[in-house]
């Protein structure tokens, strides 16, 4: 993908110019990071609507505003841009891409992601978002969802990355309906990315199969 179609998709400049916090747990939120027009376009073509869950990335897609978004992501200017903010040398072959389209009651229970994942990032492509439920919270700790450091509404364009760590707790009330977001996660390695894409795929299998 050329420079200046990224540069129409993304705002790099944002991202820079925000900093990072530390405490409790390393992150970053970067509201408009994918630009209004980009945002709002691709989540006309965000597909699995009708799926729960956490779904695999497309390996090869389709050239709409969607797929365009996708690849930027996948690419390694993204890639060394994130690692330079969490100073971790990160590499796009240990990088897994997932959707999630709709939620469930159940989703959103206070965890921390597991340790084979380095860095975690979403992007939501959400028009709107008036509910209390499904506005992620970053927090202290794991008993109480009250107990925020931040909370982030899943609005469109809207970055999230956090470093993963046993204390990186994070969680969301109840909702259930439509709450898209592409989810990356820089692995420890390569084959540790390999086996996640795996899971997902299966797990998707089977989603479809009983949909």
């Amino acid at each position: 993908m050329d420079v200046a179609t990224a540069r129409e998709l993304l705002d790099w400049e944002a991202f820079e110019a925000t900093p990072l916090t530390h405490e409790p747990f390393a992150f970053i939120v970067v509201p408009g990071f994918v630009r209004p027009e980009a945002a709002s376009a691709a989540c006309a073509g965000f597909p699995g609507a009708d799926l729960p869950g956490v779904l695999p990335a497309p390996k090869r897609v389709k050239d709409d505003a969607f797929g365009r978004l996708l690849t930027t992501l996948r690419s390694d200017r993204v890639t060394r841009m994130v690692g330079r903010k969490f100073g971790l040398d990160l590499s796009t072959d240990t990088l897994t891409t997932t959707l999630r389209a709709r939620c469930r009651s159940h989703d959103g229970r206070i965890h921390t992601d597991t340790p084979t994942k380095v860095v975690t990032g979403l992007i939501y492509l959400n028009d709107g978002w008036a509910d209390d439920g499904g506005r992620l919270r970053l927090l202290r700790g794991p008993d109480n969802i009250e107990d925020m450091i931040a909370e982030v509404p899943p609005l469109a364009g809207t970055l999230i990355a956090f470093r993963v760590s046993p204390h990186s707790w994070h969680g969301h009330k109840p909702f259930e309906g439509m709450r898209r977001s592409i989810m990356l996660n820089w692995m420890v390695d390569a084959a540790a990315a390999r086996r996640e894409t795996a899971k997902h795929a299966l797990s998707a299998g089977f989603k479809s199969l009983f949909a």
